[in-house]
Parts: C-alpha cells; structure tokens; sequence
C-alpha cells in the first residue's frame, strides 16, 4: 500500500545514507584531494581535465548500463536486490579511496569511477521504489522530503569530517598538514560505514514492487528485449520525449556544478576551506528548501518550480565567471542550496506523471542514463574550454548554456497532457 509512513520515512531515509557519498566524496574532499594529494605537482587547468574525465567516463559507462539494469529489474522484480548491491559495491570503492597513496592519481580516478557506478546504479533502483511508495498526491513532497533528509544527514557527516580534518589532533590523527592528510583519508571510511548502515532501513521497511510480469528466468535476456520495447514506446511518447530531452540538458548543468565547483574555485585562487565552508552552507540551507520546494511544487505545480529554479542557476554560472571574493562564493552557496534539491525532486516526480508504474524500473532507468549521459559532456565541455583558453572562468561560463536549452524545451512540455497510455 502506498501513503505508509515507516514505508515512506523509510525509503526518503536512503538520501540521508547516499548523500553522505555526494556531498564528502563527489562534491567536497574528492576533488580537494585529488588535486592537492593525488595530482601533487600538476597545472591546476592538468587536474582539472583529469577530473572531468573521470566523471565523463563514469558517466558514460552508467549511461550504458541505467536502462538495461533498469529493465532487467522490472523483469525480475528484484529492484531492492539490485539496490542493495550497487550500494555496497559503492561502499567498497569508497573505503578503498583510503589506502591509494600520493601521486596516484590513476588508481584514484579508477575506484572513483567504481564508486560512482555503485550511486548511481543504487539511484536507478531507488527511484524506481518511489511510485510504489506514494500516491500521485504526495508524490511530490516524498520525493523532495528524500532530498531533504539527504542534505542533512550528508551536511551532519560532512560538518563531522571538516572538524576532524581542521583539528586532527583532537581526534588522533596527528597534527598539521600530515593530520589533515589522514583526517580525509579516514572521512572516506567514515562515508562507507555511515552509506552501508543507514542504507538497512529502505532493506527491510520498504516492500518490493511485484514484477510486471510472471518473474523471468532469464532476466538479462528479457530486460534487453524489454529495453528496445521501451525505447520504442518513448519515441511515440512527444510529451515524456520532450520533457526527457530538456532534464538531459538542464540536469548535465545542475550535476557539472556539483561535481566541479569546488575543483573551479581551487583554479580561481580560493583557499580549500572557504570552499568545504560554502559547501557545508550549501548542505544546511538544502534541508529545509527542499521541503519547501515540495510544497510549492504542489501550489504552483512541477513545471514553474523547475523553471525558478533553472533561472537561480544562469543568474549563479553568469555570477560565478566573474566573483573574486570568498563571500560571493558563501552567497552563491546559499542560492544553489535554496533550488539544488528541489529541481531534482520536482523533477523525478513529475517524470511520475508521465510514466506507467507498471514499468517504473525501465523508465527510471532510461531517466537515469540521461542523467548520466549528459555528465560525460558537462565536464569535458568545462575542462576543454578552461584549458583551451587557460582561463578556468570561460569553462564555467559554459555551464549555462544546459540551463538555457533545458528551460526552452521544458517550454513545449504539456504539464496537464499524460504519456501514461502508451500504445
């Protein structure tokens, strides 16, 4: 039954357990580390392009994978299975992160990019659990009280490892840069252990959807033959068509942002700290927005809240080509926090809308290899212009046009017209 509230808190509970990922490794100490630890001697417009390939690359790979894995799990009736393993195989690359020494950059891009194939790939199943856990009614709030329960569980964790990380000594670690050094390298443990534990709610309190069909005793084989089937009834689905195309384009701006913010400030001169201070801003303010993002969803609808939203973000890239001091970086913190969430909540419910439940896993999957295939070029597109023209500033500027070409084709989508009958 959906509307249960130890099913609902249950399921929104896995953003407090995955965000931990997104917000210590993805956004924060990841690409610090990888640029000051792991890249030690290389020009920052080097790093940044390494960087942009791993998530590019990683990108591709779960684009390739999210609708076939999408599928098989409709077939199967195994979406928590599936969730569970990309969690703890995510978890594994995670931990690993600990043990890769300076200068190695290689080995840690490689477990990145294994990392990210364990969240997203989890993402795919999760998603997916969400029509079957709230009704069209509330589908909305659940999905942006999942973000917000994501910002501060991975805003308490976060807050924990820069403290360690800042004091090293009052947690054992010894002192300066050397403290500092093995602070991050335990906050990648730390992660893991918080995204394994808090991943056991969703496990046992959130029931399997049943599979479409009788479970397949081939569901590789049938979830590919499915996936052609779904791919042709998208194509004479216009209106979840277009709304697909314009979250490709505005999705790929909102993820390059996460993924390279921190990595851009470093290259414009910005000290470490300022950087993991604006995103803890960016963490705190997300929780309550999101929420509040849910509910103006439901007054205002869907569609008017993305658009607010894709409007903060050009005003936040065109800001950001030009800022030199650290408090606009707190300040454009604050606003990114304020719409972040919501845009991705308001946008996986209202693909709700549009979608059969019945084949939830397929069309979450074929969502999420959008998703991921516009990261392979959000990245390249900021690392290529920055090194071309050997002004970081330029490569962020280009982060808008996502925004632009995601808010004109979300235009042509009919927020009352339904693709849920599909022929």
């Amino acid at each position: 039954m959906v509307d249960q509230k130890k099913s609902i808190w249950s399921w929104a509970f896995y953003d407090w357990a995955n965000s931990a990922y997104v917000t210590v490794v993805m956004a924060g100490f990841f690409p610090v580390f990888f640029k000051m630890y792991w890249s030690t001697g290389v020009d920052v417009t080097v790093s940044t392009a390494k960087l942009g390939l791993a998530n590019s690359f990683s990108g591709l790979l779960m684009g390739i994978l999210a609708p076939i894995l999408g599928a098989i799990a409709d077939r199967g009736g195994v979406k928590k299975k599936f969730l569970v393993f990309f969690t703890y195989f995510g978890v594994v690359m995670t931990v690993v992160l600990f043990w890769v020494q300076k200068g190695h950059w290689q080995a840690a891009a490689a477990l990145y990019v294994l990392s990210v194939v364990g969240f997203s790939g989890a993402n795919i199943f999760y998603d997916a659990l969400l029509p079957g856990v709230a009704s069209e009614k509330k589908i909305d709030y659940v999905s942006a009280l999942g973000y917000a329960l994501g910002y501060l569980g991975g805003g308490l964790l976060f807050a924990l490892n820069v403290w360690m990380t800042l004091s090293p000594q009052t947690f054992g670690f010894g002192v300066g840069d050397a403290g500092s050094t093995m602070a991050i390298r335990v906050s990648f443990i730390l992660v893991g252990l918080w995204w394994a534990v808090f991943t056991i709610p969703i496990m046992l309190f959130v029931p399997e959807t049943e599979a479409r069909e009788q479970r397949s005793k081939t569901p590789v084989r049938d979830g590919l033959r499915q996936l052609y089937l779904t791919v042709s009834e998208i194509r004479s689905m216009k209106n979840t068509g277009l709304f697909l195309l314009a979250y490709w384009f505005y999705i790929d701006g909102i993820d390059t942002i996460i993924r390279m913010a921190v990595d851009y400030g470093l290259s414009i001169g910005f000290a470490s700290s300022d950087l993991i201070l604006a995103l803890l801003i960016t963490q705190f303010v997300g929780f309550p927005s999101a929420i509040v993002y849910g509910k103006l969803g439901e007054k205002v609808g869907p569609k008017k809240a993305i658009y607010f939203g894709l409007v903060v973000y050009v005003a936040v890239v065109i800001w950001a080509v030009t800022m030199n001091q650290k408090r606009e970086f707190y300040i454009l913190a604050v606003m990114i926090g304020l719409v972040q969430g919501g845009v991705q909540a308001l946008s996986r419910s209202y693909y709700s809308r549009l979608i059969p439940k019945d084949k939830a896993g397929e069309f979450y999957g074929f969502y999420n290899m959008l998703g991921k295939f516009a990261v392979i070029f959000g990245p390249v597109l900021i690392s290529a212009v920055g090194k071309i023209t050997g002004n970081p500033r330029a490569g962020i500027a280009s982060v808008a046009v996502f925004f632009i070409l995601g808010g004109v084709l979300l235009y042509f989508v009919n927020e009352g017209k339904s693709d849920k009958v599909v022929v």
